[in-house]
């Protein structure tokens, strides 16, 4: 999928170059048209082979220092937290050490740090809280922000594969990023949901297995 498609923009983009205000207006809105749809669907094919791979493609699990996989997806953020403002508070005492896959943790949270971002309420410095609480052999992860919030309707449409509850319009994405959330948590033995109040934010929560337990199940 991805070679045929290649082709296609890079002779988009080439028509773009070549015959950009030499045609009419409607000529150049098409060519606009047809260039964006290919970087879509190229960015809806790469999220769609990391969904595939979840469950087939990670690395073996082992001891994960959550702060860690945390300082992970905050670094590979940094120019995004850093243009928006975005405040990020965390409770690190709170964060354990689970049983899992430091590189799935990493891309969890960064794609739930990232959707907090995106969607923030522009009449207001983006917050995000995240922390976790142990209860009963399990832990409770939770990233909470102030954005725009998700109507409660829509909470289980969000976690399928390419659903977006906004136009492409108005914001980025394929709208695979949950679902591959939800396949990690999945295949750590967990669980994750949201609630949400619109016009204030967001929460979404998760659960992992804590170390304990896994090494007593074992």
């Amino acid at each position: 999928l991805q070679e045929p498609l290649r082709m296609v923009a890079s002779y988009v983009q080439l028509l773009g170059r070549r015959y950009q205000g030499k045609l009419d207006e409607d000529a150049d809105a098409f060519i606009g048209f047809a260039a964006d749809g290919a970087k879509r669907m190229q960015r809806m094919i790469t999220d769609l082979l990391d969904y595939s791979r979840v469950q087939t493609k990670g690395d073996p699990f082992g001891p994960v220092p959550v702060g860690e996989a945390l300082d992970l997806a905050l670094g590979n953020l940094d120019l995004t937290i850093r243009e928006t403002g975005c405040e990020i508070e965390t409770e690190r005492g709170s964060l354990p050490t689970v049983y899992g896959d430091k590189g799935q943790l990493g891309r969890l949270l960064q794609n739930l740090i990232g959707n907090a971002i995106k969607y923030r309420d522009d009449g207001r410095k983006p917050h995000i809280h995240i922390q976790a609480k142990r209860q009963d052999g399990h832990w409770i992860f939770t990233v909470a922000d102030n954005g725009i919030g998700i109507e409660p309707q829509h909470f289980e449409r969000s976690f399928r594969v390419v659903q977006r509850l906004h136009g492409h319009g108005r914001f980025e994405g394929s709208g695979i990023g949950l679902a591959i959330c939800k396949q990690s948590i999945e295949r750590h033995g967990g669980e994750i949901w949201g609630d949400s109040t619109p016009g204030k934010g967001t929460r979404f929560h998760f659960t992992l297995p804590s170390q304990e337990s896994e090494n007593e199940g074992k």
